[in-house]
């Protein structure tokens, strides 16, 4: 007798969204599975900038006075814009989220766009006052003068804030960066209509990122603009 081989269809074949990988069972345990690695990513994130932050706090507890010179440089007109520009920019991703839960793809891709624009602000505005620090020979290691600083007392010491100040937002910016590539892939994705009521893991996964970015720029605001400022 002939050996006759039946062909097996993969599993969740003609059961299941499209969507859903072979070695998921149910849409759901797919879903939980990216929301696990997203947040387990997320927590990799705060150790990465909690790093910053402490040394940051350790410096500044060592160096108060040299730190607190250093506040007339900080633009906290900036500063403060880009904080309501990333606040906006959580709002209409947040939008972008609920758009695509909902299957309305149009709302959702203008809410990307309108997100990637906001976005797109707060990187102009660093690079502007990037710019200014870099005019005002305040880059440690590039273009620092002790000479032009109004506390010379403080000058080399205020170079640590400096520098932690170019490493964390600078770092933040890249982050943005980043971000902002992953909305344009979504933006793509979204006119093909590819994301539904029945699949949108990836906006809300990466929403979750841009969150978290915007988060730790409301951290870095009052620690690198506010405390100690002064004229």
């Amino acid at each position: 007798m002939a050996n006759v081989t039946v062909p097996v269809e993969p599993h969740g074949a003609g059961l299941n969204p499209t969507h859903l990988r072979h070695h998921f069972a149910t849409p759901e345990q797919q879903f939980d599975s990216a929301m696990l690695g997203m947040w387990t990513f997320l927590v990799t994130e705060v150790l990465f900038f909690g790093g910053m932050f402490t040394a940051y706090a350790i410096y500044r507890t060592i160096y108060h006075d040299a730190f607190a010179s250093t506040s007339q440089y900080m633009n906290v007109i900036l500063g403060g814009t880009n904080t309501a520009v990333l606040i906006c920019s959580s709002l209409s991703m947040a939008m972008a989220v609920r758009f695509a839960q909902i299957s309305k793809s149009r709302p959702m891709v203008i809410s990307l766009l309108l997100t990637m624009f906001f976005g797109t602000i707060f990187l102009l505005v660093k690079a502007f006052e990037y710019h200014d620090k870099w005019e005002e020979w305040l880059v440690p290691g590039l273009r620092f003068d002790v000479t032009r600083y109004a506390s010379p007392e403080f000058a080399h010491h205020a170079q640590i804030l400096f520098f932690l100040y170019f490493a964390m937002t600078g770092m933040h910016a890249l982050h943005m960066i980043i971000g902002l590539g992953l909305l344009t892939y979504l933006v793509v994705q979204g006119t093909r209509n590819v994301f539904s009521s029945a699949y949108y893991t990836p906006v809300e996964m990466i929403g979750l990122y841009w969150h978290f970015v915007d988060v730790v720029w409301i951290f870095l605001f009052p620690l690198l603009y506010l405390i100690g400022h002064r004229k």
